[in-house]
C-alpha cells in the first residue's frame, strides 16, 4: 500500500495544529487574523501540489507478498519520459535500477533469512520525483541440519580465497544476460535447501544460513550454466580454495551472479562467455564437503537469495 512520505506527514501535522488554532477549543472561527488564513490556504495548496507531483513513477512490486529469501523486483514506469535510472532504497541500502526495453526501469532488492519479517519502506528517488511505498516481508520456516565435517575441514579457508569470492559477489554490471526462468544446473537430487540453519560438529553456526541449493550427484556428473553470462571467477584448490574447493562464478548481469563450488573439474576460463545449458564443469567433493555434490549459490546485489523462484517463476 502506498503511503505519504514522512515530510508530508509532518506538514499535515503542522496544518492540523493550525486548524486547531484557527477554530479554538470550541471550534469557533477566529476570522480576525486574515493574514493567517492566507498563509494557511497557501500551505494547503503547497501540500496538495507536493502530493500530486511526488508520485511521478508508476511502480509495480513483485512478488506481491514477498517472503524471507525472495528477490523483490521493483519496476518503475516514468511518466515524463526521463532516461535517468532512479534508485531504490530499503532498510538503509540503496540499489541501482536498469533500463528495460519498454522504457521502464527495474531494481532488484534482495532479502535473506537474516532479515526481520515485517513492514519495510521502499524509497524511490529519481529525476521524476521521490516516493515511498510500504512492503510487508513475510516470515518463513527454514529447516535445521546437523553436519559432521571430517577432521581437518573445520578451519579451512585462505585469505586469497575469501578475497576473491568477496570481490566476485560485489560485481554489478549494466547488461542483462539471463532470459526467463533459470535452468537447473544439475540433475542430481536436492540434498540441502536454501536457508537451512546448521550445526557443524555439534556447534550451532550463529548468523549462518545455507546460501544456496545443494544437488547430490555422482562424482564427474555434468554441471551446466543456469543462464548466460561471463565467467568472472575460477578458483582451484591448488590456488588456495580450501573451503569452496574448485569454484566457478558467473556474472549474469545487473548484480545477478551464480557461484558453483566443490567441483571436480572446470571446463571454462575467466573471461569466457557461456550460454544457458552449456556444460562448464563437473560435480565433485573438493573443499569442505561430506560427499559429491554441487552447491549453487545465487547472489543478487551481494546477498544470497533463494534460487527456486528464479528457476520456476523467473525474474524479468
Amino acid at each position: 500500500m502506498d503511503s505519504i512520505s514522512d515530510p508530508l506527514q509532518t506538514r499535515w501535522k503542522r496544518l492540523q495544529a493550525k486548524i486547531d488554532n484557527l477554530w479554538g477549543d470550541r471550534r469557533q472561527p477566529r476570522w480576525r487574523n486574515s493574514r493567517f488564513l492566507v498563509g494557511f490556504c497557501a500551505s494547503l495548496v503547497t501540500v496538495l501540489l507536493l502530493t500530486t507531483t511526488a508520485w511521478a513513477y508508476t511502480v509495480t512490486v513483485s512478488p506481491a507478498a514477498p517472503r524471507l529469501g525472495d528477490t523483490i523486483s521493483v519496476r518503475m514506469q516514468p511518466q515524463q519520459g526521463t532516461t535517468e535510472p532512479p534508485t531504490v532504497t530499503m532498510n538503509g541500502i540503496t540499489y541501482p535500477s536498469f533500463p528495460m526495453p519498454n522504457g521502464d526501469f527495474r531494481a532488484m532488492v534482495p532479502t535473506s533469512p537474516l532479515d526481520t519479517p515485517g513492514g519495510y519502506m521502499l524509497q524511490i528517488t529519481g529525476a521524476e520525483g521521490a516516493q515511498t511505498l510500504a512492503v510487508e516481508l513475510g516470515d518463513r520456516n527454514f529447516n535445521t541440519q546437523w553436519i559432521t565435517l571430517p577432521p581437518g575441514q573445520t578451519s579451512l579457508g585462505t585469505d586469497h580465497e575469501f578475497a576473491r569470492v568477496a570481490a566476485f559477489k560485489s560485481i554489478v554490471t549494466p547488461d542483462k544476460f539471463w532470459n526467463g526462468p533459470l535452468l537447473r544446473p544439475s540433475q542430481g537430487r536436492v540434498s540441502s535447501a536454501y536457508g537451512n540453519r546448521r550445526y557443524y560438529n555439534g556447534d550451532f553456526a550463529e548468523g549462518y544460513y545455507h546460501r544456496g541449493v545443494d544437488y547430490a550427484a555422482a562424482n564427474g556428473s555434468p554441471l551446466v550454466a543456469p543462464a548466460a553470462g561471463h565467467i568472472r571467477l575460477v578458483g582451484r584448490v591448488a590456488d588456495g580454495f580450501e573451503l569452496h574447493g574448485n569454484t566457478i562464478g558467473i556474472d549474469h548481469g545487473q548484480g545477478v551472479l551464480s557461484i558453483m563450488i566443490h567441483l571436480s573439474r572446470i571446463d571454462v576460463q575467466e573471461g569466457d562467455f557461456v550460454q544457458a545449458g552449456q556444460v562448464i564443469g563437473a560435480i565433485g567433493s573438493t573443499g569442505a564437503s561430506t560427499g559429491p555434490h554441487l552447491h549453487w549459490g545465487l547472489y543478487v546485489n551481494g546477498v544470497a537469495v533463494d534460487p527456486v523462484p528464479w528457476r520456476f517463476d523467473g525474474v524479468e
